[in-house]
Order: C-alpha cells, then sequence, then structure tokens
C-alpha cells in the first residue's frame, strides 16, 4: 500500500497528514514489551453510540452513564475520537484490520468480505492469547459461525434479538430463553471466560461487542420508561434544514463579492438530500416510517443504560481478581448517530454526531486516571494501539496509530486531520456517495455522483454545523486546499475507485423489477 501524502501546502494552513512512526512511539513500544506482568485487553462495542451521550458531557441532562463516568475520571477521554465510514459494517471492519473502507472492501452492510483480510486478533492468537468474541459481528459472510482470530465465539447473525437470542456458541447454536436480555447475557459470558482463563494463568483478549444501542431500541426490564417524561435536548441545526433560517450571500461574478441584498439562491445553502431526507425515515419528520423520533431517543437512551452498567461488570470483576493494573479497557460506539441535527436521525453522513464516537480508556498500571485526550483519534487506531500495548508490532497494511503515547502524555506526533468516506446504498438510497476532510478548525465535504451543494464549516465559529461556508469568497482557499488534499489521501491509499460488490438479490422496489 502506497505510503500517505501530504501537500506542502496545507502545512500553512495548520494541516498535516499522518506522522511515520517516530521516536517517542518506539520507545513507548519498548517500554510496553517490558513490562513483567502479563497483560491482558477487554475491547467493548456498542452499536450507535454518539460521542456525546454520556453522562460527563452533560449533552442530555438527564442522561445517566455512571460507569462510563468512572472510566472517563479513571482512565482517559478521547475527546476527538471519529470512524473512517459512519457506517457498522465498514466501521467494524476497519477497527478489526487498521484498514480504510477503500481498501478492505467491507463498504456496506451487506457487502461480503474479500479473500486475504487478516484481523487483529489473529496477530494475538500468535502471541500467545486467548482470544474470544461474544456478540454482534455484523459484517461480510455474517451467518453467525466463528470467524477467524477466536478461540471462543459467542456470536449472533445479522442485528440479533435483545431478548431471547439465539447465539451460535464455537459452532453450535443455543436458544436462550425466559425474557434473557443479551446484553447482560453477553456480559456475563465474557466474564466467565475471564475467570477460566485466570484459573489457567492465561493471558487474554475479549471483544465484547453489544447489540445496544441499535434500533429497535428495547431496554432492559429494570430501565424501561425512566426516561418517557424528560425533555428532549432540541440541537440547533434542527430547524435549518427545514426553514432555512440562515442566508448566505450570493456571489456578484464581477467582483468576486458578496452582492448586495441577493441571497444564494435564497436559503442557506443546505444540500438537497439533506431536506429531502428529513422526510423520510431517516429523518425526523417520518422517523423509522411513522415511529416519532422523541419516543426513539428516549428509548435509546434507556436502552444505554444496560451497556453503561456492562462496562461496570467488566471493570468490577477486574478489579476484584486483581487484574485491572495490567488490563487494557477500551470502550467505543461502532458510529456516531444523529437526534434531530440537520433534521436527521441515523448515522452516515460527515456531520459531527454522525461521524464521532465515544471512546474510553482505562488502564492504570499504564497511565493514571483523569486525562483528556484532545488528539484526533480513528477507529483505524484501535489494532496498533492493542498490538502495541502487548509488545507486537502493527501489520504494514494497518494505516492507523497506536495512541499510547497519547495516553501516557509522551511527545509524539499526531495527525492533525482526518478524512472520512460513505458510499451510496442501494437500500438506503437517500445518503449519496461523500468524501471529506476534517481538522481541528475545519470540515469540508463533497458529494460524488449527485449535482448538489458541498459543504464547508467553521467548527471554531459553528461547531452545531448549522452555517455552510461553501461560497464564502474569504474561504475560497482553504475550501480548494482541503479539496486537493481529498484526492492526496485517495491517490495515496489506492482509493481513487469505489469498491463494487456482489450482491443479488430481489428488489421489490417496482423501479427494480427485474434488475437483479
Amino acid at each position: 500500500m502506497k505510503a500517505q501524502y501530504v501537500h506542502p501546502l496545507l502545512l500553512t494552513v495548520g494541516l498535516s497528514g499522518f506522522s511515520t512512526t517516530g521516536k517517542a512511539e518506539v520507545n513507548a513500544k519498548n517500554e510496553t514489551t517490558a513490562q513483567k506482568k502479563p497483560v491482558n485487553v477487554v475491547f467493548i462495542l456498542s452499536d450507535d453510540h454518539r460521542y456525546d451521550y454520556m453522562g460527563f458531557m452533560n449533552t442530555v441532562p438527564w442522561l445517566e452513564t455512571p460507569h462510563m463516568d468512572r472510566m472517563a475520571r479513571e482512565g482517559a477521554h478521547i475527546k476527538n475520537a471519529f470512524v473512517t465510514t459512519s457506517l457498522s459494517s465498514p466501521s467494524r471492519a476497519s477497527i478489526l484490520t487498521g484498514m480504510y473502507s477503500h481498501a478492505h472492501t467491507v463498504v456496506d452492510n451487506t457487502a461480503p468480505l474479500p479473500d486475504g483480510l487478516t484481523f487483529f486478533p489473529e496477530y494475538m492468537q500468535k502471541a500467545g492469547y486467548r482470544t474470544a468474541f461474544f456478540g454482534k459481528w455484523h459484517m461480510g459472510n455474517d451467518s453467525g459461525a466463528p470467524q477467524p482470530g477466536f478461540h471462543h465465539w459467542e456470536g449472533f447473525k445479522g442485528q440479533g434479538e435483545y431478548y431471547n437470542p439465539r447465539i451460535n456458541t464455537n459452532g453450535t447454536w443455543v436458544q436462550y430463553e425466559d425474557s434473557t436480555y443479551v446484553t447482560d447475557l453477553l456480559t456475563e459470558h465474557a466474564i466467565d471466560f475471564m475467570k477460566q482463563q485466570v484459573e489457567n494463568d492465561q493471558q487474554f483478549f475479549v471483544y465484547l461487542s453489544h447489540k445496544g444501542v441499535h434500533d429497535n431500541f428495547s431496554p432492559a426490564k429494570r430501565h424501561k420508561g425512566i426516561y418517557q417524561d424528560k425533555d428532549l435536548v432540541i440541537p440547533p441545526s434542527y430547524e435549518i434544514a427545514k426553514y432555512d433560517l440562515k442566508k448566505l450571500p450570493s456571489i456578484d461574478p464581477a467582483t468576486g463579492k458578496a452582492a448586495a441584498g441577493k441571497d444564494y439562491y435564497g436559503e442557506n445553502m443546505t444540500p438537497d438530500w439533506v431536506k429531502h431526507q428529513r422526510e423520510s425515515w431517516h429523518g425526523v419528520d417520518y422517523s423509522y416510517h411513522g415511529r416519532p423520533w422523541d419516543i426513539q431517543v428516549r428509548n435509546y437512551c434507556e436502552t444505554l443504560r444496560s451497556v453503561d452498567e456492562s462496562i461496570g461488570s467488566v471493570l468490577d470483576y477486574l478489579k476484584e481478581a486483581g487484574l485491572d493494573e495490567n488490563t487494557l479497557v477500551i470502550y467505543m460506539g461502532d458510529n456516531g448517530f444523529a437526534w434531530g441535527e440537520h433534521g436527521l436521525i441515523d448515522k452516515r453522513h460527515f456531520y459531527e454526531e454522525s461521524v464521532r464516537v465515544p471512546i474510553l480508556v482505562r488502564a492504570p498500571g499504564l497511565f493514571e486516571g483523569g486525562k483528556v485526550i484532545e488528539e484526533m483519534v480513528q477507529n483505524v487506531d484501535i489494532a496498533p494501539t492493542i498490538l502495541d500495548y502487548i509488545g507486537v508490532e502493527k501489520a504494514p497494511q494497518m494505516v492507523g496509530y497506536s495512541y499510547i503515547p497519547l495516553l501516557k502524555g509522551q511527545p509524539t506526533d499526531w495527525r492533525e486531520c482526518i478524512f472520512y468516506e460513505y458510499y451510496w446504498e442501494h437500500e438506503f438510497p437517500q445518503t449519496p456517495t461523500m468524501h471529506g476532510v476534517r481538522t481541528d478548525r475545519y470540515k469540508y465535504i463533497r458529494y460524488h455522483g449527485i449535482w448538489d451543494t458541498n459543504e464547508f464549516f467553521d467548527l471554531q465559529a459553528d461547531p452545531g454545523e448549522t452555517m455552510n461556508l461553501i461560497a464564502s469568497p474569504e474561504h475560497q482557499e482553504i475550501i480548494q486546499q482541503l479539496n486537493h488534499e481529498l484526492y492526496n489521501w485517495l491517490e495515496g491509499t489506492d482509493g481513487m475507485n469505489i469498491p463494487l460488490k456482489r450482491t443479488e438479490w430481489p428488489h421489490h422496489d417496482h423501479r427494480n423489477r427485474g434488475n437483479y
């Protein structure tokens, strides 16, 4: 794979691409390798958990997540964590491979896995770890059957069920009954696996992958209704796509300046696809084919409570077993989720609520707690970080970097921009193919395959992304530079072709009958 290219011009506007591995990172690896105690890893993944729906973030005043709060207090909160594609299967593939979506080619939720992919737990197996997977795989070849890299497997097919799940346990299907709640079941079994490894004096890696908080949101019975009377938090961009409250002046072609008394198309530069999607099942005016979104967001928060309790159960067990000092625990969401921003629900787009995810890290033997990491971290960094922690070099195909030096407070070069890609899906045609780049201040989004309005935001002045500055004269130079950098990234990582996959099934849409 080609190395990432960084255009020198971007350095003048505070941009650079990924750094090469520096001395600080190498030193961190040597120190990790030299640890005397065996080290363990627990990776907890949730589904559709957005970055700011945690109690300590105070976005939703009544939302309680005491165990996530504990992880932030006793460990580190990676404040600016992002996925490379805001969709379950592509993001999960990037986590497991350390590769971009256009490289691993799992570009949607139905694309099959290509031959030749290696998941990072396979490297852990070679290093002597006992590895286990519990929960939602939801990635190509999603039959529920065991996947490479795991000695022990408990997974379900597709989305699975919140209650009374059917789970494939090492090749044998087990049907659970008696109102068994899947989050509790997976957590209990993950802890049982850890106990078995302790008894055998064996280093372990646990990949605990929850169904929560994916639709249909179904909280545990103990949490049902606890937030039903709470007031919703309406985001600042909620009305923008509907009423076009803010306007940009049009540009006078003769002078290149704003034309007095004129508005650019009489609107605030919201792309047409966003306005149209507001009335689709991924918009607030017709969410999920008519299920009111205000009820859904409360159910979402109630469902999140059991995921939070799962984290607490894992932390409590590790402490009771005397393992917390030498166990790295990472909690992460596979992608974000919109709850009213831009009049949308769901994910897929490159707006903040969709692309940003929670990442919490706890490892008392590695670094002191209470850290807030400001640097931009991505899902492709998970594999290199875990391998670094156990003293294993990252594989050459991995484009991410270990953030162990950030946790330890060691000086290290780090990325100053992140890139994004999403590829149009037949099942959800409202959202177009898009690519984007984000720095700590600016975000540029370019839509592909449709004639629509691209977007540019000044996140420092407009964190809610309410004003599209794509036509702003004073920003044209940086917009051109960001667009140029997108091409540099795609060309430098073999991403100039959209990975088409053979996905054949009858299309019930009358416009596609016979087009199989």
